[in-house]
């Protein structure tokens, strides 16, 4: 998985699938969720993503009122968050 970030915007490139993934995600989002309170997330082709990212995406929405919005790049992430119903509570739109 790569990883950048410019202002509020994260892109991600690769599978979102190691718990290492998650502690890149968790301190990049950390430190913009510092300075703004809307983040939006370019998964550009991951197939899936751990549950511990989506339990922090959960945090982040729910407990930090965060505005969050995904862009999802793959259809098998975005049926996977649709059969979750996460979609509305991500903002998750297909890229």
């Amino acid at each position: 998985m790569e990883l950048s970030s410019s202002a509020n915007s994260v892109t991600i490139n690769g599978n979102i699938k190691s718990i290492n993934d998650f502690q890149d995600i968790k301190i990049c989002l950390d430190d913009i969720k510092a300075q703004h309170g809307d983040i939006t997330m370019n998964i550009i082709d991951s197939l899936s993503m751990t549950s511990s990212v989506i339990g922090y995406f959960n945090k982040l929405v729910l407990k930090d009122g965060i505005n969050l919005t995904l862009k999802i790049g793959n259809a098998q992430l975005m049926d996977l968050l649709d059969d979750l119903n996460l979609s509305s509570t991500f903002n998750a739109k297909k890229a």
